[in-house]
């Protein structure tokens, strides 16, 4: 049976994992943050295409799903994105109708999506959009995955509270889960996750952060 997130409400709306001590998003602005961290820090949307791989660790609330289909909309971009996310606490439906209403921005996909989140789907297909939730410890689905990611959005917990979805061998898999000059962007910029990129096969660098973080890393798969 999957465990399922555990979670309080803090500073007005901001959902916060009671497990892991640590919030969903930015409590300055989360909507901001993942424009900022994964979609400008993987170069989307000027990267799309048709079929266009994203795969994330840390579904969550699934702000990160809704504001990259409205990335992938805007842009005009034909054909499917492909979107997969491991998640080993989903969180109830309930709850993450209430984080998405949080933002106004996105009140139209979030509305689209809503639906499938109250049957407990674990895949979604739209005529844009093949989304597929994977649950369990990425540690032990990322390795038999059949896809590779054009682009990675790492949004586990902090490192500091959540270290098994930033150990060095789930950042190896994702190398070996990347396309050829596949990137990833995170929001932290710890020394050991950066390490454990460079060590997966890709080329890291420190950019400036979101908000009140100063640094947010950006990592580049090699092409050879």
């Amino acid at each position: 049976m999957t465990d399922a997130a555990k979670l309080e409400w803090r500073a007005g709306e901001v959902p916060v994992s009671t497990r892991f001590d640590d919030p969903y998003y930015s409590l300055e602005n989360g909507l901001a943050e993942t424009r900022h961290v994964f979609l400008a820090g993987n170069d989307l949307p000027a990267r799309f295409r048709d079929g266009f791989q994203v795969a994330e660790l840390g579904f969550g609330t699934g702000l990160n799903l809704l504001a990259c289909l409205q990335a992938w909309r805007q842009a005009g971009v034909g054909g499917v994105l492909r979107f997969t996310s491991f998640e080993a606490f989903p969180m109830a439906a309930q709850d993450m109708i209430r984080a998405q209403a949080q933002f106004p921005e996105l009140a139209d996909i979030a509305a689209e999506m809503a639906p499938h989140w109250e049957t407990g789907a674990q895949a979604v297909s739209l005529p844009d959009l093949e989304f597929r939730l994977i649950v369990g410890d990425a540690r032990d689905t990322l390795p038999g995955w059949d896809g590779r990611a054009d682009a990675w959005f790492p949004d586990g917990f902090s490192p500091a509270k959540n270290p098994e979805l930033w150990e060095e061998g789930l950042l190896t898999a994702m190398g070996h889960h990347t396309a050829p000059g596949g990137t990833a962007a995170t929001y932290t910029a710890a020394g050991f996750v950066r390490r454990g990129l460079e060590a997966a096969g890709f080329a890291v660098e420190r950019v400036p952060g979101y908000g009140r973080k100063r640094h947010m890393t950006r990592a580049t798969k090699g092409t050879a």
